[in-house]
């Protein structure tokens, strides 16, 4: 199906949003962000250097120490992230192009997916008037008056990542905006959208200079935000990797970091659970975004006396995947993100095959796609959970098969991983999937399928990440607590100015 790719739905894809205007940028370079259906250029952006992110960290700076945004009440910041959440959710066409182009999602899913946006605006709106940012606290001695006050960490670097964009940006923004804090938004080189149409979106609405801010770098740049003294915590999803190093630069000063990284997740397969549904559930998961999802169920761990049968009920599931343009309404898997992405995967699939496990189905490239960074979903068996392909990220549509000798060893299986971000129990039954969870080192365990949820809260254990986003637990990382010792009751219990 070939579909003419249309112009990019950006007004300013040339320039930074910093300080609450459109900016040049300090040199010509720029980025070219290639479709991964065509392998055609989609449309450029502007790339920041150095410069133009400590332009940018200056301008949070000035807003947050200076600025009105911080010093507002909460209410009054929730009605601006109200604003936000309308005006995003009239963004969705828009992102319908933007995000399938960038990254290969299918088109279908994104309208589905994109209600969480607003969603998360409009959630952390409502905290603002239950969430206790000023909590009455008795004294030690018993003598005076004692509180304790919420106050925002300051200058927060956002570091999105090219997957779900728009999403991961809303679940780290929210928060901070709700907390006071002002924001330096740093969009990934792959998928630099969704972040101009955040830009757009804070000029809309008309947030104070400064509170938001927004800019395209590639690593040397980046690493000039982290490394900056002026910005107070750094928000980051990604690779492992990236995040110790950026946990490493951010010792040196003690500043802040909230890390949502890399994931090996485990579904245990019980007894009790139908094959064919099971199998049904993981093919939909591995299909989605063509498994470029830090929490996808990559390992799937099953008794040993029904390896067999889940290996072949994935393969024949997998064999019936059409892959294909995003935009073609009967496609299932649309393409990986970048040519890089999809020599990582085969790179993969052919360790696999060197480690001995079984192939299945996939790893080659579909015969009647001759362009975009196309590939099979995958899947092996026979896997040792020792071998690299069930202990690294691969980041696509892979799956191991793991025997496991009985529930006892499945459990130790699944947490026989430096990765704890995501987990799944596969049971009819809601009591031994309870018992089961609690023995999985996971930050989130879901039954019988993927169940993350940013409503609640999402983060992981071990080398998965630190700190958690979304729900009342994503707040939290934007503030400071602050002991306040009087020596009597003030008049009112908040500040007039309604300080957070």
């Amino acid at each position: 199906m070939t579909i003419k790719t249309p112009s990019a739905p950006i007004s300013n894809p040339g320039q930074f949003y910093i300080d609450g205007q459109w900016v040049d940028p300090s040199t010509t370079h720029t980025i070219d962000v290639i479709e991964a259906a065509t392998e055609e250029r989609f449309f450029s952006v502007a790339e920041a250097e150095a410069a133009d992110v400590a332009r940018a960290v200056g301008a949070a700076r000035r807003a947050f120490d200076d600025g009105p945004w911080p010093r507002m009440p909460p209410s009054r910041r929730a009605e601006f992230l109200r604003a936000i959440a309308q005006a995003a959710a009239k963004r969705s066409d828009d992102l319908v192009q933007l995000w399938p182009r960038e990254t290969g999602v299918i088109a279908g899913i994104v309208p589905a997916v994109l209600q969480e946006v607003p969603g998360a605006f409009d959630y952390y709106a409502d905290l603002a008037d239950r969430y206790p940012f000023e909590q009455e606290v008795p004294t030690s001695s018993g003598e005076g008056f004692g509180m304790i006050v919420g106050e925002p960490v300051g200058v927060v670097g956002a570091i999105i990542p090219w997957n779900t964009p728009m999403h991961l940006a809303a679940w780290k923004l929210a928060p901070a905006l709700l907390a006071g804090c002002t924001v330096i938004v740093k969009a990934s080189p792959e998928a630099p959208g969704a972040a101009y149409v955040i830009a757009e979106i804070a000029e809309q609405v008309g947030l104070p200079r400064g509170v938001v801010n927004v800019l395209t770098a590639d690593r040397d740049a980046s690493e000039a935000l982290v490394t900056d003294h002026r910005v107070d915590k750094i928000t980051f999803t990604g690779s492992t990797a990236v995040g110790k190093r950026i946990a490493g630069i951010l010792a040196e000063r003690i500043g802040r970091y909230t890390l949502e990284l890399g994931g090996k997740s485990a579904a245990v397969v019980l007894d009790d659970m139908d094959i064919a549904a099971a199998a049904d559930s993981l093919t939909g998961g591995a299909c989605f975004v063509s498994g470029q999802i830090c929490a996808s169920l990559t390992r799937v761990i099953v008794a040993r006396h029904r390896h067999d049968e889940m290996l072949e009920a994935l393969a024949e599931r997998f064999s019936r995947v059409k892959v294909g343009n995003p935009f073609d309404p009967s496609v299932q898997m649309g393409p990986l993100a970048s040519r890089r992405q999809r020599e990582r995967v085969e790179g993969y699939v052919q360790i696999g095959k060197d480690e001995g496990a079984t192939l299945a189905f996939g790893g080659n490239r579909p015969k009647d796609l001759d362009r975009g960074w196309f590939i099979e979903p995958t899947v092996f068996g026979n896997v040792n959970n020792s071998s690299r392909i069930a202990q690294e990220e691969i980041f696509g549509p892979v799956i191991s098969v793991i025997a496991a000798a009985d529930e006892e060893d499945a459990i130790r299986i699944a947490n026989d991983s430096v990765f704890g971000l995501n987990a799944s129990v596969f049971t009819n039954d809601a009591d031994r999937a309870r018992e089961v969870a609690r023995r999985l080192r996971a930050g989130t365990v879901g039954q019988n399928g993927n169940r993350a949820d940013f409503g609640i809260g999402f983060g992981g254990f071990k080398q998965s990440g630190v700190g958690r986003e979304g729900g009342v637990a994503g707040l939290l990382p934007y503030l400071e607590n602050k002991t306040v010792v009087l020596d009597q009751k003030p008049r009112f219990s908040s500040s007039p100015e309604g300080r957070p």
